[in-house]
């Protein structure tokens, strides 16, 4: 973190199921590591599973407030393309960073055809026009290659730390993975490492 700043925030949205919390906890057990204050707050919709989830993810060296002010987030990390973009319209600072999973997860009222889904490029376009910088990718599928698709999650905080955009060394979340992930923990990690260069080739090739 620059000596200019106080605080480091960021969004994590998505939808219940896909991992919000244990990448908020991940996210805050390594910032912990290089010693900084963390406050997180998840936030639920009316279901758990399958409703919507946004995380709060404050770092800094004083922090008090759990929650993030509107466009005050440094990142939205989106697990979810609707949820990403609604995240961004809400949290996401202007030229902030957006990292998104571009696989989407149908509501019910799309599924039983009473609502339609936009165009996942539709919603790349609106959240260009106010994040500086977007990494889409599926990270679903880079999750599946990996050996466990359920850990996109894990795949999105690797991009998050080969962008080189945290205030600490990716090795810390390597780290708390270790510690937060009891169960599948070699699929996990090759899941973050494959996120990690995807994250490092995405910021070398837009500089």
């Amino acid at each position: 973190m620059k000596k200019s700043e106080s605080e480091f925030n960021i969004i994590i949205s998505g939808v219940g199921g896909q991992g919000n919390v244990k990448a908020a906890q991940i996210l805050g057990a390594a910032a912990i590591k290089a010693r900084y204050k963390v406050r997180i707050s998840d936030v639920y919709g009316i279901a758990q599973r399958g409703g919507p989830v946004v995380s709060h993810i404050r770092i800094g060296e004083e922090i008090y407030g759990s929650l993030v002010e509107e466009h005050k987030a440094d990142i939205v990390l989106g697990l979810e393309p609707m949820e990403t973009l609604r995240a961004v319209a809400k949290f996401l600072k202007v030229g902030g960073l957006v990292i998104m999973n571009t696989r989407p997860i149908y509501p019910v009222e799309v599924n039983i055809g009473k609502a339609v889904y936009p165009d996942v490029n539709v919603i790349l376009s609106e959240i260009s026009k106010i994040a500086g910088s977007v990494i889409a990718l599926d990270a679903t599928e880079v999750a599946k290659d990996s050996g466990l698709p359920i850990a996109s999650n894990i795949v999105m905080l690797g991009v998050l730390a080969g962008s080189g955009v945290l205030p600490f060394e990716s090795g810390l979340l390597k780290e708390a993975i270790k510690e937060n992930i009891p169960r599948f923990l070699e699929e996990n990690l090759r899941a973050f490492d494959a996120g990690l260069s995807i994250g490092k080739m995405r910021t070398t090739n837009k500089n």
